[in-house]
């Protein structure tokens, strides 16, 4: 018997094949260091840009990467090579939902509540991020270990961008035998709205095992969804009965909303509600720290983070995938230079430069935390009117890269601190050079790593 290669991809080493698409394959990795195991979706760059699959792919991370719930498969990180695309995922062990329910035939009106009010905390989480997910299926809920559940699946979201003049979606999308009425009927429709009736066709299919709505034809299947052609087990208790039949109401203005599915008889029963992730960035309250320079000098070493060549292939300038995923400006988001300062010498100088600009600098975590406070008559000095971190990475003895991310604030201001910064301290800046233009990042890349 032949002893199994290994695939190293940077920090992760891969496994198994999870699932395959058309251009897509993703693989079980498990981190070198840590051995915490992810999934890696592998996205052929090429093939991604020929069949106009960005805009799919741009929803899909541009929902995870706002969305931190227990119950939605977090993104760790998006990289790229020249060819290849790669979305570092959290892996969820047992697998698909629909796979759950089929081993069993269907679950029991306990357990089928203790998934479904998961599912409702996480979807009514999207919407009040202004994240409609459009496709909600079983196939698109995984279950972990413990049996709890984890919303995938983004490709179809939309969010407040996304709707017409009149306040609503008009992208007819989603898996048929899920997709709400008003969908079908093409005349715009509530994101929200349209996600519950999903939900309700999951809660059907939960319980009994079965499609509350069923047609090879495409065609008569939309006409019996439209109508709300709907018989619902008479053995399901009359509470499970009653919550169904007004999740899958064909008229969207009488239709349960969010408010009211939480308020039900039936799913109020031994309900916990999940406590979203709180944001590790908040903009709102930073707190004020009365640890003297000195202690602080000795609590936290100024050490550069190393970057592998996974890393540093998504920061290369024409590597770069940020513009790839947001319409965002890059002043908007990150600005990266190289520098020949060590990071001590950088660390100090700016924050000797955003001092003499006015701005608070702190140090936490191996960072900079570059602040500048709102005065407020409730609250003086808590506000920030901008909040900028800065932290720097070792690609090789004698050249590192600076990362300059807002969290919130003016842009104006923003760009002003940058461009001193990087002006003083830079030998180039990554996000704002031409393509014509050299830079030492870029000679620095082994692309055959990868």
């Amino acid at each position: 018997m032949k002893n199994e290669v290994k695939v190293v991809m940077g920090k992760y080493e891969l496994g198994r094949t999870l699932g395959e698409g058309g251009f897509s394959t993703v693989k079980f990795a498990r981190h070198v260091e840590t051995g915490r195991p992810f999934a890696i979706k592998i996205l052929d760059r090429h093939s991604v840009l020929a069949r106009k699959f960005h805009d799919q792919l741009k929803r899909e991370i541009g929902s995870l990467k706002q969305l931190k719930h227990p119950n939605i498969v977090r993104l760790h990180e998006v990289s790229a090579s020249q060819t290849k695309i790669y979305i570092v995922l959290e892996y969820v062990s047992r697998g698909e939902l629909y796979n759950v329910i089929a081993d069993k035939g269907r679950l029991s009106e306990q357990e089928g509540r203790r998934v479904f009010q998961q599912i409702i905390d996480a979807v009514s989480y999207c919407h009040d991020k202004g994240v409609y997910h459009r496709d909600l299926k079983p196939e698109n809920v995984l279950v972990d270990a413990k049996g709890n559940i984890k919303i995938t699946d983004f490709g179809l979201s939309a969010q407040p961008q996304h709707l017409g003049k009149d306040g609503l979606l008009h992208t007819t999308c989603g898996s048929p035998n899920y997709v709400a009425p008003e969908v079908f009927l093409n005349r715009g429709y509530d994101g929200s709205l349209s996600d519950i009736w999903s939900c309700g066709v999951i809660l059907y299919v939960i319980l009994t095992g079965d499609l509350p709505f069923d047609e090879k034809n495409i065609a008569l299947l939309s006409q019996k969804i439209v109508r709300g052609d709907l018989r619902i087990p008479k053995w399901l208790s009359p509470e499970a009965q009653n919550i169904l039949k007004r999740m899958l109401d064909p008229r969207p203005i009488t239709r349960l909303n969010m408010a009211g599915i939480k308020a039900h008889e039936w799913f109020r029963q031994d309900y916990t509600p999940t406590v979203s992730f709180e944001d590790e960035e908040e903009c709102t309250a930073i707190r004020d720290t009365n640890v003297s320079t000195r202690e602080q000098e000795e609590e936290e070493r100024i050490l550069p983070t190393e970057i592998n060549a996974f890393q540093l292939i998504g920061m290369s300038s024409y590597l770069d995938l940020s513009g790839f995923f947001e319409k965002e400006d890059a002043s908007e988001r990150k600005i990266r230079f190289t520098s020949t300062h060590s990071p001590m010498e950088l660390f100090h100088k700016v924050e000797v430069i955003a001092t003499a600009m006015g701005f608070q600098v702190l140090q936490a975590n191996g960072k900079l935390k570059v602040i500048q406070r709102r005065k407020t008559t409730v609250s003086p000095r808590r506000i920030p009117s901008l909040l900028v971190s800065a932290e720097v990475f070792k690609i090789s003895p004698s050249l590192y890269v600076v990362e300059l991310e807002k969290s919130c604030g003016d842009s104006l201001l923003y760009r002003k601190l940058c461009g001193k910064l990087s002006e003083d301290l830079g030998v180039c800046k990554c996000q704002l050079l031409h393509k014509t233009q050299s830079c030492p990042l870029e000679r620095e890349l082994p692309l055959c790593a990868l």
